[in-house]
C-alpha cells in the first residue's frame, strides 16, 4: 500500500507540472500573464486535490497489483 506521505508528494510534483503548462496555455488564451497564472493556480488547487483523492483510492483496490 502507498503511504500518504508518497501520494502527496506524486500529487505536488505532477501539479507543478500542470501548474507550469496551464500558466502558459492561459497566457496564451488570453494574453495576459496575470489573468493566466490565476486560471493556472485555480486549476492547480483543484486538480491536487482531485489527483490526491484518486490516488489514494486506487491504493485500496487491490486488481491488478503483482506480488512480488
Amino acid at each position: 500500500m502507498e503511504t500518504r506521505l508518497r501520494s502527496i508528494l506524486k500529487a505536488f510534483i505532477w501539479q507543478l507540472i500542470g501548474l507550469t503548462v496551464m500558466t502558459g496555455v492561459g497566457v496564451l488564451v488570453t494574453g495576459s500573464a496575470t489573468a493566466g497564472g490565476l486560471i493556472a493556480a485555480i486549476n492547480t488547487a483543484i486538480g491536487f486535490l482531485t489527483y490526491f483523492c484518486y490516488e489514494r483510492v486506487w491504493s485500496r483496490i487491490h486488481w491488478g497489483r503483482s506480488q512480488a
